[in-house]
């Protein structure tokens, strides 16, 4: 087993994260810094450790990841789905435990377009009687 590792992809909104998974010590790193130093906010990081939690391996994988676009938010979103799905490619027993957390599912929600006329997507201008 020594020397496997399992990739794996997660999106949230203009996020992707590429994740590499293989048995270790626990060490996550995000774009060649430690977790604390990526992620200052602790929701952040809780939001990023759940599917380990949950599935009972925290401490068991090191964890590379490579995070590009969007912003922190998106970033630990796709991290989180990447993680859950590097965690179904190491053991297949952990399918019901991710999927009832929601870990699985990719959150399709994205930032609706401006529209023309307005000064956002949904917000109008001032409206004026006189």
């Amino acid at each position: 087993m020594k020397g496997t590792h399992f990739d794996a992809t997660g999106r949230r909104k203009c996020s992707i994260a590429r994740v590499r998974m293989a048995p270790g010590t626990g060490k996550i790193t995000v774009n060649d810094q430690g977790l604390l130093d990526y992620f200052k906010r602790d929701t952040l990081r809780m939001v990023i450790e759940q599917p380990l939690v949950i599935t009972d391996t925290m401490g068991k994988y090191d964890i590379v990841a490579n995070v590009t676009g969007g912003g922190l938010a998106g970033q630990a979103g796709a991290l989180l789905l990447g993680i859950a799905r590097a965690l179904l490619k190491a053991n297949d027993e952990f399918r019901s435990s991710l999927r009832r957390g929601g870990f699985l599912t990719r959150d399709p929600r994205m930032v609706e377009r401006k529209k023309y006329g307005r000064p956002g997507a949904r917000k109008r201008f001032q409206f004026s009687k006189r």
